[in-house]
């Protein structure tokens, strides 16, 4: 009986994984029928982003420092919080467009499938072209790697790190994307969060007021991203005088704001009424 109900409950845990592989397989098997296409897609999306850290590697030229830290230290912080992004953006970027779906009618038609919601606008135009920012991202992470002095605790912080900051985005992403469930559009809104949070974690957080590094801490925890995990791995002590223990929490800030996130989306969902009503 026991053996009955857990393999129900993995069934049903698994059920949603594989309809989400199952619509990818088909959208990246139309974007691979263009292969010429998808190659200059990629190697424009690393060559844009790439843009972002040659400004701070230009700023650099003239100064040897930001905030206390150095070229390469920024570069893991940069690093970290593009792949975090990267991925969560690949994965799941679509459900910013969840406002679009209510005013075209196409969530009413979601609704009456037997796949997740959830699944459906997450997976919907899933395109691999985003690849380019992770590779970016990763590419200026690995030049910053060897200034780590690295020890087992710091390799498991650092892929730790990795999987909480796209976890964290992943979180952002259908947090405030659930508020167009009640605006209809309002997809520059979630951009300021998620989009906005990327922008500010690519830097230490010593070049802004402890007030903003206590609401990236507390209010919106975008600071665990990787400020907090990379004072860890650079075996620094945080420059605002806050708890060493909080260079540990970003797996327990990931699972708050997903957690938060999936009870918004389920609240946005019942009280959605569809566009014909």
């Amino acid at each position: 009986m026991a053996e009955t109900s857990t393999t129900s409950t993995t069934a049903r845990l698994w059920h949603p994984v594989a309809r989400y592989g199952d619509m990818v397989r088909l959208w990246v098997r139309a974007e691979l029928s263009y292969p010429a296409s998808f190659a200059m897609l990629v190697v424009g999306s690393m060559l844009i982003n790439a843009l972002d850290f040659a400004g701070i590697a230009i700023m650099f030229s003239s100064i040897d420092s930001l905030g206390g830290f150095g070229l390469r230290e920024i570069a893991l912080l940069y690093g970290a919080t593009g792949v975090g992004i990267g991925i969560a953006d690949t994965l799941i970027g679509s459900v910013e467009r969840i406002g679009e779906f209510i005013r075209t009618g196409r969530l009413d038609q979601m609704l009456t499938k037997p796949v997740p919601l959830l699944v459906q606008v997450c997976s919907d135009r899933f395109t691999l072209r985003r690849l380019g920012r992770i590779t970016q991202a990763s590419v200026v992470m690995a030049w910053a790697l060897p200034i780590v002095d690295w020890t087992p605790s710091r390799v498991l912080v650092a892929v730790l790190m990795v999987l909480s900051s796209s976890a964290l985005f992943f979180g952002l992403f259908v947090l405030f994307s659930c508020v167009q469930f009640w605006t209809s559009d309002a997809s520059e809104f979630a951009n300021a969060f998620t989009y906005g949070g990327n922008t500010l974690t690519q830097y230490p957080l010593t070049v802004f007021p402890r007030e903003l590094a206590i609401a990236l801490t507390v209010v919106l925890p975008i600071a665990f991203v990787n400020w907090y995990p990379c004072l860890y791995l650079l075996g620094r002590s945080d420059p605002f005088g806050f708890p060493e223990g909080l260079q540990f929490c970003s797996p327990l800030a990931a699972a708050v704001v997903v957690a938060a996130a999936l009870l918004v989306w389920r609240t946005g969902v019942r009280r959605y009424t569809s566009t014909g009503s």
